[in-house]
């Protein structure tokens, strides 16, 4: 099975790379783009015994720092599977 971890920074905590990209964007006469956050997108493969408890205590515990970062939990079907 095939899951993603999306985890992106909370509200009100500073992303300086987001600030960097969103700068950049700017000088390269990208228009209309008001702000940047930015984080990062895990992948698992994991076997069909591994619960939906299992998975958000590995996000707890190591993949996302939830004081300071949200995550979000996807498992993914063939037909998202196959659009990527």
């Amino acid at each position: 099975m095939k899951i993603r971890i999306f985890v992106t920074l909370k509200n009100g905590v500073l992303d300086p790379q987001g600030k960097a990209i969103h700068h950049a964007l700017e000088n390269l006469d990208f228009k209309g783009v008001n702000d940047v956050r930015a984080g990062k997108l895990i992948e698992l493969d994991v076997d069909e015994s591994t619960t939906d408890s299992d998975i958000e205590k590995m996000c707890t515990k190591l993949l996302a720092n939830t004081v300071i970062e949200n995550f979000e939990i996807q498992k993914l079907t063939e037909q998202t599977i196959e659009k990527s």
